[in-house]
């Protein structure tokens, strides 16, 4: 393996800068959707089934089709996926802007546009893996990674601050209309530039797509221990917490602070898109975390655990923020470092299927956080679920430690 490059190394590739600042801004349009459409989803049918098929939608195109995605970026070229993935987010926001328009809204309206910008997520995913790796490199890769998770967290950070802007001055038709422009820069710039996807190693997979894609990519990797590891230690923290936290947020922020409800809840979704922002660039500094290790994507998923217990159990407001800070900046730390690993190790004609099989564990196993957190929350309260949940992740992360010690002992002997 090549030796990494330097602190931001990444930044340093002339093609990368506008792929980070493009990217930046279509997961800010993303998050700007949510804020908008959700709002009016609420005004106009006051469901909660409807928002809980929001967040299904969401995930589910990552579980059911993420390998399938990885196997189109495989053969495909990779520009031209991420290009169909940001107009299907452009229709998806002019749909929303033309029913509110005319105030035709129905419920199965929201539904097919909530799946087509599930869908869309999925399919840009792999195929945005591959091109930053064609860009940089694999001995830059993982501040590339780093990066650009950075910068989804920058557009998730800023993203409901500038929906509410235009919700606020604009309206929600014309917000979203206004929004899907900010998709348009990645759209356009991915006309200019030569990468596919597979300029560099020059492997295009001639492999064709079958319905059993996820099992059989895993049977394929299953030797390469590295590669399982990091997909268990991303699917396995997806399945127990994922961000399903999130979604009960109002119910921490009303916990800690009766009287001043809506301040407490701003500032608790902002702590952990923050502590993912300021962390990515600190850690993007840092000589330690420069060079991707298993060990080390666990320890810092094991510290991640840690800290939404805390979250979870402390009564104490200011702790809570800065355990939710804390959280962001470790999650970002080992998801990307896990990203990596996979990244490189993936054989090159099957690089996009793996990155699928990573996506689709990482996002698509989000769905089971609902059950875990939510279902059991209304059992047994939100508190004592998510906290349950953030230790059964730690004790099986122990388990994938000891593993990933053994076989760094294991390949140091051979």
């Amino acid at each position: 393996m090549s030796s990494p490059g330097g602190a931001f190394a990444a930044v340093r590739h002339a093609d990368f800068r506008p792929y980070f600042v493009t990217g930046l801004l279509s997961m800010m349009a993303d998050n700007v959707e949510h804020v908008i459409s959700y709002w009016v989803i609420f005004q106009a049918f006051h469901s909660p089934t409807l928002a809980g098929f929001a967040v299904i939608s969401h995930w589910t195109p990552f579980l059911l089709l993420g390998v399938h995605f990885g196997a189109l970026a495989d053969r495909y070229d990779c520009r031209k996926l991420i290009q169909i993935s940001q107009l299907a987010f452009i229709a998806a926001s002019l749909a929303w802007a033309v029913l509110f328009l005319t105030g035709t809204l129905q419920v199965w309206h929201a539904a097919v546009i909530l799946v087509v910008h599930g869908v869309a997520g999925a399919l840009w995913s792999p195929a945005g893996q591959l091109l930053i790796h064609d860009i940089v490199g694999p001995a830059d890769l993982q501040s590339a990674v780093r990066l650009s998770a950075t910068s989804r967290q920058i557009g998730i950070l800023f993203g409901p601050g500038v929906g509410g802007a235009l919700l606020l001055f604009l309206g929600p038709a014309y917000g979203l209309m206004a929004n899907a422009l900010l998709y348009l820069p990645m759209t356009v710039w991915l006309l200019r530039v030569p990468y596919t996807g597979h300029q560099r190693t020059g492997a295009v997979a001639q492999r064709p797509l079958a319905l059993g894609e996820a099992l059989r990519t895993l049977r394929a990797v299953s030797g390469h221990r590295g590669i399982v590891v990091m997909v268990a230690l991303a699917g396995l923290s997806s399945l127990f917490v994922g961000n399903a936290y999130q979604a009960q947020m109002p119910e921490f922020a009303t916990a800690f602070s009766a009287g001043q409800g809506e301040i407490s809840y701003t500032v608790l979704l902002a702590a952990s898109a923050a502590g993912a922002v300021l962390g990515g660039f600190a850690l993007e500094a840092s000589a330690f975390f420069r060079h991707p290790r298993e060990r080390t994507a666990v320890l810092l998923a094991l510290g991640w655990s840690v800290a939404i217990a805390v979250f979870a159990l402390v009564p104490v407001y200011g702790v809570a923020v800065a355990a939710l800070f804390v959280a962001g900046l470790l999650n970002l730390g080992f998801t990307s470092m896990a990203q990596t690993l996979v990244q490189l190790e993936a054989p090159p004609g099957e690089r996009g299927r793996v990155v699928g099989l990573f996506s689709m564990s990482s996002s698509g196993l989000r769905v089971g956080s609902g059950v875990t957190v939510g279902i059991l929350g209304a059992i047994i309260g939100i508190h004592a679920s998510l906290a349950l949940s953030a230790l059964a992740f730690l004790v099986v992360g122990i388990g994938l430690l000891a593993y990933a010690n053994g076989r760094v002992r294991r390949l140091a002997a051979a």
